[in-house]
């Protein structure tokens, strides 16, 4: 008797800082799904972001393993922190599917990120690679043909730009932070003006 694929998202992002949201929104996708991981990628560089310089990936990369470190099914993966340049998202499911090739794999992203899929990067590749979950707060997103996709309907408040804007003056920032992530934060003196 064989068993099923194991079922593996990758949920990538700039994470800067990662915050409860985003924890909290992996985990509706883990019990919308039956997923048996979520790996964490933080972006070296977004193709989408690049207005901002993010803080290093490598206290990006320590924020997130501190807030998943409680977590068995979260998975904080540096794949995207080692490659050269701009991270697209189909160069880093095509590496995750020859990583897990008897792995069913899936991509979350918002809703927002549906709409502009079509303006990534060879979004046809990504699409044959995995299949969509879309995390969505309000209206539906509409399907695309040729895509596989799981609408996951959940929101949460905390937003890492307004947690960047106000973090330096404001304790209100720190609630939609884990208590590991404030004291790397408060302890590296990041975001500070």
């Amino acid at each position: 008797m064989s068993h099923p694929p194991r079922k593996i998202a990758i949920f990538g992002g700039t994470f800067d800082p990662v915050h409860l949201g985003h924890i909290h929104l992996a985990g509706l996708a883990k019990a919308a799904l039956g997923l048996d991981e979520v790996r964490f990628l933080p972006c070296r560089i977004s193709p989408h972001k690049t207005a901002s310089i993010p803080t290093s990936g490598g206290d990006r990369y320590e924020m997130l393993r501190l807030a998943t470190a409680e977590i068995p099914w979260a998975v904080v993966d540096d794949y995207e922190l080692h490659q050269p340049g701009p991270s697209y998202s189909f160069e880093t499911a095509e590496a995750m599917a020859q990583q897990f090739p008897a792995a069913r794999l899936f991509w979350i992203m918002g809703g927002d990120q549906w709409e502009a899929l079509p303006r990534w990067k060879h979004p046809e590749r990504l699409a044959k690679t995995v299949e969509f979950i879309v995390l969505a707060r309000g209206d539906a997103p509409q399907p695309r043909d040729g895509y596989r996709f799981h609408l996951v309907h959940g929101e949460h408040p905390a937003s890492a730009t307004a947690i960047r804007k106000v973090i330096s003056n404001s304790d209100d920032a720190l609630k939609w932070l884990d208590p590991a992530v404030v004291n790397f934060i408060q302890h590296h003196r990041l975001y500070r003006p």
